[in-house]
């Protein structure tokens, strides 16, 4: 199946949704799953409680966000192939954040829980019939298909990986 059109999403979604290469969802599986996890592995644990600015997070926190993100995301997921039409709630990653405290945890125990999630995410979103792709449910009071939703999942992935990159690293 094709990539989501951007009336599958809130336009909130849009830079997430293009930053996941790959014409179908297969593709975007298939360039992005390795890349992820390689580059989560590659982390330093020199850098876990590096800042670039008094207010950003911390490494360890920012992964702790992709976390946070990467389940609800799943859930709504989850959901929306079941053909549930029940509106999902949003969420405010800074509150999140806020109250996930990381600093007594270690970046390897991070990593470690980070890419059981996204293998258990990857399984899932492989598991999808093409029919399902088209459901679309409610999250954060915004119309969304099933299909943009997985590509938003490694959008946002790909986009806090660019941010590691160029602020972080």
């Amino acid at each position: 199946m094709s990539r989501p059109l951007d009336n599958e999403y809130g336009s909130f979604y849009k830079g997430y949704a293009d930053a996941a290469t790959g014409n179908t969802l297969k593709e975007v599986l298939d360039i992005h799953s390795a890349f992820i996890k390689a580059k989560i592995l590659e982390l330093p644990i020199e850098k876990r409680d590096y800042r670039y600015a008094p207010d950003k997070w911390t490494i360890k926190e920012l992964l702790q966000h992709m976390i946070d993100t990467e389940r609800v995301f799943s859930y709504r997921a989850l959901r929306i192939s079941r053909n549930d039409k029940t509106p999902l709630a949003g969420f405010d990653e800074n509150y999140f954040a806020a109250n996930a405290p990381v600093a007594h945890r270690k970046l390897e125990d991070l990593k470690k829980e980070f890419l059981l999630l996204r293998e258990a995410t990857d399984l899932m979103i492989s598991s999808f019939e093409e029919y399902q792709l088209n459901y679309s449910g409610n999250a954060s009071n915004t119309s969304i298909t099933l299909r943009a939703l997985c590509f938003i999942i490694y959008g946002h992935n790909l986009h806090h990986l660019k941010i590691l990159k160029e602020k972080y690293l």
